[in-house]
């Protein structure tokens, strides 16, 4: 027979449980809203660091993996004349600041 004292019994509560699909959902919904939100900030300050380009059409921002993204730059006059101007592989911090690409961005406009 094992005898545990009062420190070395088992506590079954402190089991590691899986997560139910309901939390995994919430997870992923949360990390697309954050996403999104980065999105926003890193067209802005990819833009003010770029300068704009007078024929815009659209920046397209894509999350890679985990802090990277890829960063394209449209210009043209409408859908069937654009073009990727720029393009950048862009790293950021927590808040979604930029702090590596490349290329390095440059004033252009």
């Amino acid at each position: 027979m094992i005898r545990f004292s009062n420190d070395e019994v088992p506590n079954r509560t402190a089991e590691k449980t899986m997560p139910t699909k309901e939390q995994g959902k919430h997870q992923a919904k949360l990390a697309k809203q954050t996403h999104e939100k980065r999105r926003g900030v890193l067209v802005g300050q990819l833009l003010q660091a770029l300068g704009q380009p007078g024929t815009l059409y659209r920046v397209e921002v894509r999350h890679l993996w985990e802090d990277h993204y890829r960063a394209n730059v449209f210009v043209g006059a409408d859908a069937a004349s654009t073009r990727v101007a720029h393009s950048f592989f862009l790293e950021v911090d927590e808040d979604g600041n930029i702090i590596a690409s490349a290329p390095e961005i440059t004033r252009q406009y």
